[in-house]
Order: C-alpha cells, then structure tokens, then sequence
C-alpha cells in the first residue's frame, strides 16, 4: 500500500532563464501536506527546475518516512516521469547527474509508481515553484507558509536539502528507530578537548597507539520496522534483530576487531545486542547510563506523521533548535552534554584499548560529529543502518580518525 505522494514542478521564465521548483510530500491516505520545499535555482532550464524539483520531493519524503518507504510519483513533466521510469533514454548530458542523484534517492525509497499528471492537477508544487521564483525576483528567499525573508535559510522544510540547512529533519528513518537530529552545542570541556586531539594534519603516523571506539548501534526493534519514535522506551529486539546481534558478534570476535571492553547503553535493545558480542568474545558488559537513547518524552512509540497531528506547535519548535524538547522529554543539547561526557570518560579510562560501544543513533552520530570536528550542520547528512558498525581512534598527540562509518558487511 502507497505510504505517500509525491507532486513535483519546476519552471524557468525564459527557457533558459530565472527558474525554481516546488514540492509537496502527501500522506496518501487522506491527502493532507506532510512537508513542502521550494527554491528559486538562478538561471536555468524547465527541465532542469523539474529535476531538482523531483530531487527536493524525493529528499522529503525521506526525511518524513525515512528509508524503504512506499513512495507513488506525480508530475506534469513528461521527460522526467518517462526517464526516471526507464522508459526514455537520457539523451541531454546536462540532465544526466540531476537523474543520477534522483535515481539514487529513488533507490533508498521503494518507489510503486511513476505517474504523468495533467498540469491543473499539479497546482501545489506549481504554485511553490512560482513563490519560490516570485521571492527570488524580490530578492528574497522562498519560506515555507507563504512568506519570504531576506537572507532566510533556503528551504526551511523537514527533510529538504538546502546548501545551508536549518535544524530539521533529514533521516526520519532513524529518527524513529531511536533518534536522528541533533544540532548540537558542544559544552566548552568538549570543543577543548576535541581541539587537544585535533593537532596535527592526519598524514604523519601517531606516535603512540590509538584508543578506538568501535560504535555498534542496536539490531531491529518492533518500533523500527514501523519508524516510531523509540528513546527511553525499552523495546526488546524482534528475531531478526538477534539476528543481526548475531552476526555482529561473529564479526568482532575476529581479528582485527576483537575488542577488549564491551561498553552498552543501559536499554534493553543495546544490552541484547552487546550481550551476543559478549557471548562470543568470553568479556562482560559494563554499561554507561550516559550511552542511552534521548528521551522523546510524550512522542515515544508514535510515528512522525502521528506526532505532526497532535503536537504541530511542538513539534515545530523541536525541529527549530536543539533546546527545545519533545512534552515530558529530552532536548538534544542536554543529550549531547552526558554523550560526550561518556565518550571522553571511554577515552581517558581504556587509553590505548579497543572499546565497544553499543548504543543508539543519536549517541553515535554525537561522537562521530566530535571526532570530525565537523559543523552542526553534518549530523543531517549522517545514516546509520541497524546493527551498523563505526569506529573512531583517538591518539593522545594527533587528531582523532574516523576510520569506518556505517559499516553493514557483517549483515550481508
């Protein structure tokens, strides 16, 4: 059954000339608007404006139903619908990387339909392309409710893609399953420390050996299979996430991984997932309160298209910054503040030691962001499978050095 609608327009006023595009994600069941993106793209193409139209739709609906979701396309352009179906060649080199990254895209989703729709029946991304372009001439930036602001952050929409991108959605899929956003505010002992480990250039061996953090996230959850806010909830894994706990194990009880501290979040879906590692590799569990999920207080066990019904005010306000916090729940700038403590405690306890730490996406994505010293702005960028592994080395004289991300290959 068809999750959500995309409808997807771009126009360009001269053929070449100004151009920009619009975007509206649907829930199909009853139609309401889940997400909109729409920006004003310089001079350019019709063609081209309805590709990054399709791109901008196919970014949101990721953002609101996250990876695999079942996903019906509509749009008046008869080039791009027909192309991205694979029924019509490609025969403009210029639109070729624009179908690429909507291919891309497409393939993390799980796309039912590609559909023609007579231009009267495509008003709404028609008219956002049109506010988008009418602001751009105004020398203002489109804004989503009908306003423009000079100087705004280009697409403020929940899972859109801007150059700049405001604090807002971009991975539901492990939002859900545990927590994805998470601009965050590094408390002063944190950015010191990161910027002690952050001397040197990365190229020179270390001169001492490195301590490493092997980053496990937790195996499938009932509330991951459905996308549904899981924190402080304590979900066991289903029989496929023992599974993937499994296969983990195997993996690390193997050189050159074989870890020599087994560190778990105190949740009963990371414990079930250290414990298979630990049957494996004969070392006990010790577990860190820190590691634990955030808390997403009154939205935990509820999807994101639920909590947008009956918390839109507060839901807003989440999505605008790290300070503000789900009903009865956890900011992720208080989450950020005990993540990094406990990675700085793994760090200083176990120097030159292999820890594993199994956790949740929010805590490993925190520690990898640190690692890179990268700006806030790189947590929307970050996907995390389940039972996916990272690893970060930390050297007393040198940088710290994220050596994998997202690594599945124990899962295949």
């Amino acid at each position: 059954m068809t999750s959500y609608v995309i409808e997807a327009d771009g126009g360009s006023r001269g053929n070449p000339g100004p151009a920009g595009y619009g975007a509206v994600v649907r829930d199909a069941a009853d139609g309401q608007v889940l997400a909109e993106a729409a920006e004003a793209i310089g001079v350019a193409t019709n063609n081209v404006a309805e590709y990054r139209g399709l791109i901008a739709g196919l970014t949101a609906v990721l953002g609101v139903g996250g990876e695999g979701a079942e996903v019906a396309v509509r749009m008046d352009s008869k080039l791009v619908i027909e192309q991205m179906a694979g029924r019509w060649k490609i025969k403009n080199e210029g639109l070729r990387p624009l179908a690429l990254e909507a291919g891309a895209l497409a393939r993390r989703l799980r796309v039912v339909e590609w559909t023609w729709i007579p231009r009267e029946h495509n008003k709404h991304a028609d008219r956002l392309a049109n506010e988008a372009m009418d602001a751009a001439a105004k020398g203002l930036t489109w804004k989503a409710g009908g306003t423009h602001d000079a100087g705004a952050p280009e697409v403020p929409v929940p899972g859109t893609a801007p150059r700049t991108p405001p604090p807002a959605v971009a991975e539901q899929t492990d939002l859900l399953d545990g927590g994805d956003i998470s601009a965050l505010s590094a408390p002063t002992a944190s950015v010191a420390a990161a910027q002690q480990r952050s001397k040197g250039t990365g190229w020179a061996p270390p001169t001492r050996v490195a301590t490493s953090l092997l980053l496990l996230r937790h195996g499938e959850t009932p509330l991951s299979i459905e996308r549904r806010f899981s924190g402080l909830g304590d979900a066991e894994l289903t029989a496929n996430g023992l599974a993937q706990a499994a296969a983990a194990a195997e993996r690390l009880s193997r050189e050159p991984y074989r870890p020599d501290v087994i560190v778990s979040s105190p949740l009963k879906r990371a414990r079930q997932t250290a414990e298979a590692v630990a049957r494996r590799t004969g070392l006990d569990v010790g577990v860190d309160e820190d590691l634990r999920e955030a808390d997403f207080g009154a939205w935990e066990g509820h999807t994101f298209t639920e909590v947008q019904r009956q918390w839109p005010a507060e839901l807003t306000a989440w999505l605008a910054g790290p300070e503000a916090a789900p009903p009865g729940g956890e900011s992720f700038a208080t989450a950020a503040h005990r993540v990094q403590a406990a990675g700085e405690r793994l760090v200083e306890r176990y120097e030159g030691k292999t820890v594993l730490v199994v956790s949740h996406v929010t805590p490993i994505k925190m520690l990898l962001r640190e690692a890179l010293t990268a700006p806030l702005s790189a947590l929307y960028r970050m996907h995390l499978d389940l039972a996916c592994l990272s690893l970060i080395e930390y050297y007393a004289d040198g940088p710290a050095v994220v050596k994998s991300f997202n690594d599945t290959a124990h899962l295949r």
